[in-house]
Parts: structure tokens; C-alpha cells; sequence
């Protein structure tokens, strides 16, 4: 068996489509279609109902009460532990034809224990903005590493789970392996990572991951994602994160912030400043490099704060 599993939060109007391309799919196993509702307050539940009398691979659903993509994945593994092999679509996405019996194939032919695929962005029937860069799409969650499938020895060429399968052996005990809570994304909000911190044990571990270019999805950008203010705010969220969680020890610092990460922000700054006065096109780039170096002093600064409320108790 193997389990498609959808994490979902009040998108009810995408699923009829969604889980109508997914149970056109073919595949050399059966599969059943597991959708994750992380309290949604719209119509999803009567949607789901409503979807499970259709003919085709068996669908099913459970709601996660813990608010949060984190939450709402670990709870899709537990769900999916008796299967073979645990597939994770999102709810803004569309699969293509060859999807799933692509990824298969890697696992059979390669003993895969992950395998990642391609993310198209699509801006239908939204307008892709004039400043979009396509070197800014990866932060929309777009993947295109070529034609070839190869084996994934380092970070520079990333799988996420917006289109991402694994072998649910790498979940069972002994296994501690589940998305880190503390990189949380709750509802309709900005930024995450447990996907990207995932990937990296993945990688420092040793596991065996794959990226197949037969394995595509689209990814439908929705318009409040097409703001500036989502990029830098995006960014800041990254690197409050990565301050708070992972920037390590420091000896001299001020309120916990190291002296580096201040004068990084302020030549992050001075150089944004000078490609707005010449209109360059790497303006916004720029000042996302600015919010993320902002993001990591604040992440540092919580850092040391919650340290001291910890020493006053």
C-alpha cells in the first residue's frame, strides 16, 4: 500500500480538483489518498464526505487539532506507517501525469529511501509581477535541477516537501525522524523550514535521496504570495529561526547578539541602499539578504532572553 497524504487548511475549493488528478494516476501498487485537515474552519470536512462517495482509490481524513504544518505532516506519518511508501502533495498543487508511478519506479530500480521531484510554478490566472526574478521562484518553492535523475549529496540541490515521497521504513522505530515542531508555519502563515531541517538530517545522516525530473507537480501561486512583503517577510522569519535555533555559541556578544551579524546587517543595508539609487533589478534580493541578517539578530536576541528567564528561575 502506499498513502498520498494532503495537508490541508481552508482550502475546501481545491481538493474536488486535486484529489480528482491524483486518483487519475497510475501506479503498479494500490494507494489510497490521506487528507490531514489542520482545523480547517471552511467546508472542507463536507468536501472530503462528499469526495469519499466518488469512485476510484480510497480516500480518508483526519483532522490535526495541533495548529501547524509541522504538526499536520507528523501526523500523515503516523497515519502511514503500515504503508510501503508515503507520498506528500500540497493542497495549491496539481500532479502531472507520470507522478507517482515515476517516483516508484526510483524505488524499486534504486532502494531510494527518499525521492523529490520537480515544482512548476504557475501563475494562473494571477500575473507573475515585473520585479519577479526567476532566481527569486525557489522561494515560491519552485525545484528544477535538469533533465537526469541523480543521487542528492549536498544542499545546493534541495527536495521539499511540496513534492516529496518516502520509503516509511526511514519513520519506524528505532527511527526519531518527524518534522521539527519548533519550525513551525501555522494556517495561512508565512515561512516554516521543518521541511528544509528535515532534508539537511537527511543529508548529514546519510540517507539515500533521489531527484526525479519525471516526478513533476504545479504549483498554483496564490496572489498574496506575490508581494514584496511576503519575500522579506519570508526572509526575516528564516533567519529568526536560524538565529534562535541553530547559529551556535558565541563568546562575546551583545544581548546574546554576536558583534558580526550587526555589521553583516549593516552592509546587507548600505548595499540596498546603493542598488535602489541605481534602480538595479537586484534591489529586492538585496533586501531580502537585509531582512533575513535582521531576522538573525532578533532570533539571537530571543535566544538570549529565553536563556535568562531560564537562569532567574
Amino acid at each position: 500500500m502506499l498513502t498520498i497524504a494532503i495537508c490541508t487548511y481552508n482550502n475546501a475549493d481545491r481538493l474536488p480538483r486535486l484529489i480528482a488528478e491524483l486518483r487519475k494516476q497510475r501506479c503498479p501498487i494500490p494507494f489510497e489518498i490521506l487528507v490531514v485537515d489542520n482545523n480547517s474552519s471552511d467546508t472542507t470536512q463536507m468536501v472530503i464526505d462528499n469526495l469519499k462517495t466518488i469512485d476510484g482509490p480510497p480516500l480518508r481524513s483526519v483532522v490535526e487539532k495541533k495548529q501547524g504544518i509541522p504538526f499536520a505532516r507528523n501526523r500523515a506519518i503516523e497515519e502511514s506507517l503500515e504503508s510501503k511508501y508515503l507520498f506528500f502533495i500540497d493542497d495549491d498543487e496539481l500532479p502531472q501525469p507520470g507522478w507517482l508511478s515515476s517516483a516508484v519506479s526510483l524505488f524499486h530500480k534504486e532502494h531510494a529511501q527518499c525521492v523529490g521531484g520537480r515544482i512548476q510554478c504557475v501563475f494562473d490566472p494571477v500575473k507573475r509581477p515585473h520585479w519577479l526574478e526567476d532566481e527569486l521562484l525557489g522561494f515560491l518553492g519552485e525545484v528544477d535541477h535538469g533533465p537526469v535523475t541523480f543521487s542528492i549529496k549536498d544542499k545546493t540541490t534541495p527536495i521539499w516537501s511540496g513534492n516529496i515521497a518516502y520509503d516509511v521504513s526511514v519513520f519506524n522505530p528505532p527511527s526519531q525522524y518527524r518534522f521539527d515542531a519548533r519550525y513551525n508555519r501555522k494556517g495561512k502563515g508565512i515561512g516554516g523550514g521543518s521541511d528544509a531541517v528535515m532534508f539537511h538530517t537527511f543529508l548529514k545522516d546519510g540517507i539515500k535521496m533521489l531527484y526525479c525530473p519525471e516526478m513533476i507537480i504545479n504549483h498554483y501561486i496564490e496572489p498574496w504570495r506575490l508581494k514584496r512583503r511576503y519575500f522579506l517577510k519570508l526572509h526575516f522569519n528564516t533567519g529568526r529561526k536560524f538565529g534562535q535555533y541553530q547559529s551556535g555559541f558565541f563568546p562575546k556578544t551583545v544581548l546574546g547578539v554576536p558583534f558580526f551579524m550587526i555589521s553583516q546587517a549593516g552592509s546587507h543595508l548600505l548595499k540596498t541602499i546603493a542598488l535602489y539609487l541605481k534602480k538595479d533589478k537586484k534591489t529586492m534580493r538585496q533586501a531580502m539578504n537585509v531582512s533575513h541578517a535582521v531576522g538573525m539578530i532578533y532570533g539571537r536576541f530571543l535566544m538570549w532572553k529565553e536563556k535568562e528567564l531560564f537562569h532567574d528561575i
